[in-house]
């Protein structure tokens, strides 16, 4: 099997969708990256429900939810995640 690799502006260009919901979760906004291990330990996305006077809270989404990586979508399981504050 060939590898691909991507980089970082190719991936915050694909789309993320949930396999399991079928839902567009958006693009990603940043990385969490192992700077010891060079591993990407998770990607974080921006929430889309936000109100007038809601804080910007980001959706964690970690590496080993993603299923796959694409050429224009990026598939996760979005079972557990987990919001971080700003």
């Amino acid at each position: 099997m060939e590898e691909i690799l991507h980089s970082l502006n190719r991936l915050k260009a694909m789309e993320v969708i949930d396999v399991s919901t079928g839902s567009k979760l958006g693009f990603i906004k940043d990385l969490v990256v192992d700077c010891d291990d060079y591993k990407i330990i998770s990607i974080l996305l921006p929430n889309q429900k936000l109100g007038w006077f809601s804080k910007s809270n980001d959706i964690e989404i970690p590496w080993q939810q993603i299923n796959k990586v694409g050429v224009d979508v990026i598939l996760v399981d979005c079972k557990d995640i987990s919001y971080n504050k700003d």
